[in-house]
């Protein structure tokens, strides 16, 4: 238990290079690990994992989205 002159220091992390963010995304893609088990194996918050997917997912939605011209026939 913390006495009350120890002060709350938040934790501080390394950069992550993009091989490393495509590997952890892919691996919880496929349902390889959990995002928690992710953010404990490779020392990254559970909120970064979460806007790497949200980027992710906008990107593929990007460039596997319909054409104008599909959208209109459809």
């Amino acid at each position: 238990m913390k006495t009350p002159k120890e002060h709350w220091r938040k934790k501080s992390y390394q950069k992550v290079n993009l091989d490393t963010k495509i590997l952890v995304v892919d691996q919880i893609l496929n349902g390889q690990i959990s995002t928690n088990s992710a953010s404990k194996k490779y020392d990254v918050p559970r909120t970064t994992i979460s806007y790497w997917l949200r980027k992710y997912s906008t990107l593929v939605q990007q460039n596997t989205g319909m054409s104008k011209t599909m959208k209109l026939k459809g």
